[in-house]
């Protein structure tokens, strides 16, 4: 026997929406039971009236387990207890029939109970210590290995202090930058921390409490299980409670499971999902209307809230992709250093037989190896990138969630408070035969309302505003700045009243005073008001709003033409149509009628009373229709189109009504084409005939995730849209997972405690801040200060910028090392003098290097909107996933605990032995070489152009301009070669005569003339680093044009860069420590200037060359997005229908 259950969030929906939640109840012995939709009032259900092995039965036709229920999520059972069994648990006394009688708990053995279970709160986040986070920072491999540099310093100058005095600089110099790399990024860490960790300030301060038969306040960190608690509107549920009485209690559960309505709770439940229970409100909750008495079951951390926060502290935060592709860049540079390093120290031993001199070299190799200021440089680039997203309200709590935004490739977004605004809206109203729109968006249909007093919407706007059970905080400002306490849907009716009556809204309750109400119940679905509101019959009249086909039931005639005409077949009809298409939008529809009281009956002081319902029943006149909506904030529906016009996969995963969320889906470029049920019904087919090429999009239940296996998920994600509605937080925590599983690169956007254990788990947690719970925050990498959707927009695109400029700024910087290495290779291969000093690299790395690359965290795009129209740097392809899962076959899990069920963790000493062991298998190799279709940060490109090319060019600049100088001087490279092979130390200032071709030079004249060329070489590889500089900022043009010279910082940089430079040159202290010479020529350095144009004109032959073999890949364009900006949101309808009676 069938079924079909609906809750008030299926209110105003059309039957075809209600299929998607029937269900099939079977009892133990397999009969069929039809269980009630509401539990009347009330009444207690013992446990054994409760089914204990419910089997369900979709029918969508999936196969569905009864333990995959989505309630099985949460551990909580005492929904299926009855009041006598709680009471006997929790040896606490009620009086139901008069609950605020109620003995409760007695305060001794509560008391006792506080003692043993602890206080009512959530155990806050564990925390690192500031100077463990430092240690951390500290710890990086390239501050390890310039710590490592700094250290051998101290050795070589211990073996020989008067030959290695520099290293009493370099020393200390090498040290502090590693400490200078941790700091920087330790303080950003620090200042972007906020205290997100209030989930304390989610327990209200104080609650009423029943205790010996007495009500007061109690600090709701006091409560314990077994208390009586009195809930009222505007209340925030302080535990997980048991309701035992109360009266109209309805409660917003959106932060808990993403359900946009207001929930009815009272006595009695049907469900055996906790979260769908009608007898349980849980912690965190709003009391939004009514008021209710109940009993707590769940305190602290045993609360759903708690469980919910422990998922999110259970999850492992992953790696960033910008670490990880550092990581193996920096471990490349590490292998490529040491064994530099190590095979020249080798050298030196075997050639000059000298370790001090064999140790000084390879630590010279070593430093010119390693860039010492890209740690510093990421961090700083990192660092004012988040600073310019902090003034676009994008907060980021971690430097890499940066550039990880601008590399996601997957994004699932919660649908409430996220891409609506969690605040029902008026669209239409259809009355007195017209259809009006309610809204000033472009599109919409229907009439615009000009006269509020125009016969239907006067009613309208009347009955919204008087039969109303909406509570205002205030009423001395604007009702647009009021905070409104009540129903969603009752919220939004006010809302649109107070903005079309004006002035005249507060005054309406005043002069049309209320004599009687019948609130909203889910037994009538309606609620009725009688007020004085005079007519040419009587002073009073009857205002009713509810469900459309209950309020249509209790109607004999319709308003048309400002009369009340008799209701017949025609206008049902019409009525019929016109519900059905808002309905079908996804609207929540409600209906009024009025009725106007005769005064011989009725007079102004009659007496109504709800028991004996001596008030009319029916014979009301049928005003009209609203419809209302959660519109999509603004600018949603432009963000989501570039996301997915950027190669993005959006999906929504809401825990609302599959059909709201579709009918959201299309009204923001979520959804755009057929889903496999669509084609169906436009082709007349059967469900399962339709193939699976014939549709784009699919709406999934969240009961049907359990039972989904690898194929389904792999079907799923093929498809450019969709979206997952009625989830529960483990279902969205496997969504993540199972995208993250085929390499998918994951943002989370969410603002309720239900997205907090997916918004941890993903790549990039997103949270809103304004209406994000406090647990979504500490759970989340990054904050959205504006709850604007759209922000996550500039922020992917500040990504991919970021990303993009950090490529530029380590192939400028990379560049330099080869000018670097190759003098000290000839150094101890030719032999020649030593061209470049240790102290002399350092003034190169820390000082114009970094200047120059840092101004490129201020380079703009190439292109206005070529950054979003690109494929994301590591799409996922099939090619990708099938690579990946080769990969994890190479690589066995790691082996399970049998006591335990967890994999086994391998100690730090284990893990450190098996990643030495690692360079030595064939699998690492294998991984290492295996080609992949997604860009990194350091790839082939990028080192062929640092190393092999334009660094061998700088190289050969820098050689040129040194052997020059030293000619001018007097000494041909042969004579440099034969001074510098000599047993005799020549170039320093007390070295022996040196004649040549009768030409005599002394050791000063050596010094200075070495030092000349030195300075010479230090200005050709700045020269050319400057043309290098700019040429780095074109990736996707030739290096020319205006866009070159957008960025003046680059002008900034590279100037400080040569001030740098000529006072190491030019001021007589420094030149002695930097080992350069004031005596220095400019004209030399026009050879470097020759070199530059040469390195120009080649890196334009390349690019040339590049974009015909290697294009840049572009994301197609999607056909159907609707970019125009809106106010609301565009509502496209399907088909036409005629609104004139």
């Amino acid at each position: 026997m069938r079924t079909t259950t609906t809750g008030p969030a299926d209110e105003g929906l059309p039957p075809a929406a209600m299929h998607q939640r029937t269900i099939t109840f079977s009892s133990a012995d397999g009969n069929a039971v039809r269980p009630p939709a509401t539990a009347p009032r009330h009444v207690f259900h013992s446990s054994a009236s409760v089914d204990k092995d419910p089997k369900i039965e979709f029918d969508s036709s999936v196969d569905t387990k009864a333990d995959d229920v989505p309630g099985k999520n949460v551990d909580i059972t005492e929904h299926l207890l009855t009041v006598e069994q709680i009471c006997d648990k929790f040896s606490v006394q009620i009086d139901p029939a008069r609950p605020q009688d109620s003995f409760g708990l007695d305060a001794a053995h509560a008391a006792r109970l506080l003692e043993t279970n602890g206080p009512n709160s959530l155990t806050p986040p564990k925390k690192k210590s500031a100077l463990r986070r430092f240690l951390i920072c500290l710890s990086s491999l390239f501050n390890l290995m310039l710590i490592a540099s700094g250290i051998l310093m101290f050795v070589v100058l211990a073996i020989d202090y008067s030959a290695n005095q520099a290293s009493l600089y370099m020393g200390p110099i090498l040290i502090g930058v590693a400490i200078l790399n941790a700091a920087v990024e330790w303080y950003q860490q620090h200042k972007s921390e906020n205290t997100l960790a209030a989930l304390l300030q989610m327990i209200p301060p104080k609650t009423h409490v029943i205790r010996e038969r007495k009500l007061g306040p109690l600090q709701s960190a006091d409560l314990v299980v077994g208390d009586v608690v009195f809930l009222r509107m505007g209340d925030k549920v302080p535990a997980d409670c048991y309701v035992f009485a109360g009266t109209d209690l309805k409660v917003d559960n959106s932060s808990l499971t993403g359900e946009s309505d207001p929930q009815e709770r009272g006595p009695g439940n049907t469900m055996r999902n906790p979260l769908e229970a009608t007898n349980l409100v849980f912690n965190s909750s709003l009391v939004v209307s009514g008021q209710a008495y109940a009993i707590v079951v769940r305190t602290g951390d045993n609360t759903v809230l708690g469980q919910i926060a422990e998922m999110a502290a259970g999850e492992v935060k992953g790696e960033s992709p910008l670490n990880r592709e550092i990581s193996i860049f920096v471990r490349i540079i590490t292998a490529v250093a040491l064994t530099t390093a190590i095979v020249f120290f080798i050298a030196g031993i075997c050639i000059r037989k000298n370790f001090a001199f064999a140790i000084n070299f390879a630590i010279g190799t070593l430093v010119a190896w390693v860039p010492e200021g890209l740690p510093t440089m990421v961090t700083m680039l990192l660092t004012i990138a988040a600073k310019r997203m902090a003034s676009e309200n994008v907060l980021v709590k971690n430097l890499q969630g940066v550039e990880t935004l601008g590399a996601i490739t997957f994004l699932a977004t919660d649908k409430t408070g996220t891409l609506t605004r969690n605040q029902m809206t008026a669209t239409n109203i259809w009355t007195n035969g017209a259809m009006y729109t309610a809204t000033r968006a472009h599109g919409d249909m229907g009439e615009p309302i000009d006269d509020v007093d125009a016969p239907g919407i006067r009613e309208v706007l009347f009955t919204s505003t008087l039969c109303s059970s909406i509570k205002f905080d205030r009423t001395d400002v604007p009702v647009e700045k009021r905070q409104l306490l009540g129903d969603a849907t009752e919220s939004g009716l006010v809302r649109f009243a107070a903005a079309r009556l004006g002035d005249r809204f507060d005054e309406l309750a005043d002069r049309h005073a209320k004599v009687f109400e019948i609130p909203f119940n889910s037994a009538n679905k309606w609620m009725l008001s009688i007020h004085q509101l005079p007519h040419s019959d009587g002073p009073l009249t009857l205002l009713i709003k509810g469900a459309p086909e209950r309020i249509l039931r209790l109607c004999s005639t319709i308003l048309d033409g400002g009369k009340a005409v008799a209701l017949d077949s025609g206008y049902q009809a019409k009525y019929d149509e016109v519900y059905e298409h808002m309905a079908s939008r996804g609207h929540r529809v409600l209906a009024f009628a009025q009725l106007q009281l005769g005064g011989d009956e009725f007079p102004a002081d009659f007496a109504f009373d709800k028991r004996n319902a001596n008030y009319p029943t029916d014979g009301y006149t049928f005003v009209g229709l609203a419809s209302l909506e959660d519109p999509p904030k603004h600018g949603v529906r432009e963000a989501i189109g570039r996301c997915r016009g950027a190669g993005i996969q959006v999906m929504m995963v809401t825990g609302d009504h599959p059909l709201t969320a579709e009918a959201i889906g299309r009204k923001i470029n979520l959804v755009l084409g057929e889903t496999r049920e669509g084609v169906a019904a436009r082709t007349g087919r059967a469900v399962g005939e339709v193939g699976e090429d014939e549709y784009d999009a699919m709406v999934i239940h969240g009961e049907q995730i359990a039972a989904m296996t690898d194929e389904d998920w792999e079907r799923v994600f093929r498809k450019p849209e969709v979206i997952f509605a009625r989830t529960s937080p483990k279902n969205k925590l496997e969504i993540v997972m199972r995208a993250q599983s085929i390499g998918h690169i994951c943002g989370v956007t969410g603002d309720g405690v239900n997205d907090a254990p997916a918004l941890k788990c993903a790549d990039l947690g997103i949270a809103m801040n304004n209406s994000g719970s406090d647990v979504s925050k500490e759970a989340a990498a990054m904050i959205l200060l504006d709850d604007n959707f759209a922000s996550i927009v500039k922020g992917i695109e500040e990504g991919r910028l970021i990303f993009a400029n950090l490529k530029k700024s380590i192939r400028y910087t990379v560049t330099h090392t080869i000018p670097e290495v190759v003098p000290q290779i000839l150094y101890i291969i030719v032999p020649l003098p030593p061209m470049i000093t240790s102290i002399m690299i350092l003034v190169i790395d820390l000082g114009f290097e970094i200047l120059a690359a840092l101004t490129y965290a201020w380079e703009p795009a190439e292109t206005a909107n070529g950054l979003m129209k690109l494929q994301p740097r590591k799409p996922v392809t099939p090619r990708s996933i099938a690579q990946l899962q080769a990969r994890r076959l190479r690589h066995p899990p790691a082996p399970v605990d049998p006591a335990t069920g967890k994999p086994v963790v391998l100690g730090r000493v284990a893990r450190l032995a098996a990643k030495a062991r690692a360079p030595f298998t064939r699998v690492w190799w294998k991984d290492v070489l295996e080609r992949s279709d997604g860009e990194v940060l350091v790839d082939g490109e990028l080192l062929s152009w640092s190393y092999l090319e334009a660094g061998l060019i700088s190289a050969i600049s820098s050689l040129v301009v040194f052997f020059v100088v030293l000619y001018k001087k007097g000494i041909t490279p042969r004579q440099a070669q034969a001074m510098a092979n000599s047993d005799t130390t020549y170039f320093n200032k007390d070295s022996p005569p040196y004649t040549y071709n009768g030409v005599t030079m002394s050791g000063n004249d050596q010094f200075y003339a070495l030092n000349d060329a030195r300075t010479a070489l230090l200005f050709s590889i700045y020269i050319t680093q400057v043309f290098n500089l700019f040429i780095c900022k074109a990736r996707q043009r030739l290096p020319f044009g205006r866009f070159m010279f957008r960025n003046m910082t680059t002008f900034y940089g590279f100037i400080a860069g040569l001030v740098l430079l000529c006072l190491v040159t030019y001021i007589p202290p420094l030149n002695t420590v930097f080992n350069t010479s004031y005596k220095a020529l400019p004209l030399y350095w026009l050879i470097a200037v020759a070199f530059g144009f040469f390195l120009l004109a080649y890196a334009t032959a390349r690019m040339l060359v590049l974009r015909r073999t290697r294009p840049l890949q572009w994301h197609p364009t999607i056909e159907g997005l609707h970019m125009h900006p809106t106010v609301w949101s565009t509502r496209h309808t399907t088909r036409s229908i005629d609104l004139a009676p």
